[in-house]
């Protein structure tokens, strides 16, 4: 494997202290990104979210928008799930989590509209960006030395 992907990949943590961390971020961004692409858990699909992402958030183009969200929850909650690619994966949650900090959630500090929830799950991406997945991950699987 290359040298540079490897280096990104490998994980500095070598505890399971990363595990919960993995569960608190991955499992509700795959359930809301699947809410947002395919209408599970009471969402509401990928042309409705574009829809409100269009009107109401004046993100255009909607469609493209609503799909990146949507994915960068959904795969990316459940990358970070399995400790795969965890680096990459909390990059992206990280990012479209700081994009509904910015751009949705405004309307104070704490919920329903306020961003504490977002600015939560950004920080937990932040955390997984530094330290990788942990030892009980895909990553340190993959990135283990041959056994001699």
């Amino acid at each position: 494997m290359n040298a540079k992907l490897t280096s990104l990949l490998h994980t500095n943590a070598r505890n399971w202290a990363t595990v919960p961390l993995r569960l608190g971020l991955g499992l509700p961004l795959a359930a809301h990104g699947a809410q947002k692409l395919f209408g599970w858990f009471g969402g509401y699909g990928l042309h409705a979210t574009a829809a409100f992402f269009g009107q109401n958030l004046g993100m255009h183009p909607a469609l493209l928008w609503a799909t990146l969200a949507g994915c960068g929850e959904c795969f990316g909650g459940l990358l970070v799930l399995a400790g795969c690619a965890t680096r990459f994966a909390a990059l992206t949650t990280g990012i479209v989590m700081a994009v509904a900090v910015w751009a949705i959630h405004q309307a104070g500090f704490f919920l329903p509209n306020g961003f504490e929830y977002p600015l939560a799950l950004f920080l937990a991406s932040v955390s997984l960006l530094v330290s990788g997945g942990g030892a009980l991950s895909l990553d340190a699987r993959l990135n283990r030395p041959p056994a001699a």
